[in-house]
């Protein structure tokens, strides 16, 4: 009856299925409409980050930068008149304070008119007026001047969005639209990709993804590049699992990636979880009621069958598990089992395959 050896430095590795992604992926287009007239960059270009990438046609948008600068000359002009009339009036109504109290004073000593005096007085208060009058005036053409001045830099800021630039150092995996078309706001013309945030997306079924840490390496496969494994590193691992397919999501970015990737592509990972030091490895189709945790396996003691209830240490990507604890050297563990087992039968231990 075949039986299992003790094996030594056994690794325990979980699977997972994924495709590449990249963690900064950018659809860039125009904020405002026009027509495309310019393409600086294209598929498969690495461009830095403030780098042109495209520009519209400014002719119209220029025109009104133009119209918008003249109309802020225009707001600084009045601005510049408020203010004048404004201290022309603070000058005259000064004066006439001046003259209706020297005046007052000349009637109060009885050596000029009670009249004039009143009269100077009227003029003063006229005069008062008409410095309130100025002073609004200047306020409405202050607000007229920081109106035209925003004006001025809405429309130079349009201008200015009328050129696409790289938003980050990144390389262009799509262009979607060539010159001559017209565009409308938020239409994509680029898709951009921070080559050093590509990583892998893995799906762990969720009953091995248990003794998941970050930190732990994975060997990502490409399906581009069979039997060329790279080591990668777990950077992140979801806190949310899968409702439907129970699997939980890993993330693993590549510590020497050959060449930039294919996004979208599906690539293999096996991610080394930990190691035992000794174990005696055996098919889990040899448990019986094996719940993920324990199970019942067939033994041979003293020459005949018996059963035992066993904790496993581990399962593997082969189907195996590891049981190193339970068992006493001396049992064997049978590696095949038959319908026609029963417990107390004399058999004999061979080595298994």
């Amino acid at each position: 009856m075949p039986v299992a050896a003790f094996e030594p430095d056994v690794p325990v590795t979980v699977f997972g299925l994924g495709t590449i992604e990249a963690q900064i992926l950018a659809r860039i287009g125009f904020e405002v409409p026009g027509t495309l007239i310019e393409l600086a960059a294209d598929h498969g270009d690495r461009v830095a980050a403030g780098a042109v990438l495209a520009r519209l046609n400014t002719i119209s948008q220029q025109a009104r930068v133009a119209r918008a600068e003249a109309a802020q000359l225009s707001a600084d002009a009045a601005a510049a008149r408020a203010v004048a009339q404004r201290e022309r009036a603070e000058a005259q109504f000064t004066q006439k304070q001046a003259t209706a109290r020297r005046r007052r004073d000349l009637a109060n000593r009885g050596v000029g008119s009670q009249e004039v005096a009143e009269l100077a007085e009227t003029e003063q208060e006229l005069a008062r007026v008409d410095l309130l009058v100025n002073a609004a005036d200047a306020a409405v053409a202050r607000a007229a001047q920081a109106e035209a001045r925003a004006n001025l830099a809405t429309e130079r800021a349009t201008l200015d969005k009328h050129t696409l630039r790289a938003p980050f150092e990144a390389i262009v995996i799509a262009r979607s639209r060539e010159a001559g078309t017209a565009l409308n706001p938020g239409e994509v013309v680029f898709t951009l990709v921070a080559p050093e945030s590509i990583w892998m997306q893995a799906f762990i079924d969720e009953g091995r993804a248990g003794d998941l840490a970050l930190g732990q390496t994975g060997m990502v496969t490409l399906r581009s590049r069979p039997g060329r494994p790279v080591a990668a590193e777990i950077v992140r691992i979801g806190l949310e699992a899968d409702r439907v397919t129970e699997e939980r999501r890993v993330h693993l970015r590549c510590r020497a990636c050959p060449t930039m990737p294919v996004v979208g592509e599906q690539a293999e990972v096996v991610i080394e979880t930990a190691r035992l030091p000794r174990a005696r490895l055996l098919s889990e189709q040899a448990l019986h009621g094996f719940d993920g945790a324990a199970g019942t396996v067939w033994t041979i003691e003293a020459g005949r069958l018996a059963r035992r209830r066993v904790t496993i240490a581990a399962r593997l990507v082969d189907g195996r598990v590891a049981i190193t604890d339970g068992l006493p050297d001396d049992v064997a563990l049978v590696t095949q089992v038959a319908a026609r087992f029963v417990v107390g039968r004399a058999v004999q231990a061979v080595p298994g395959p």
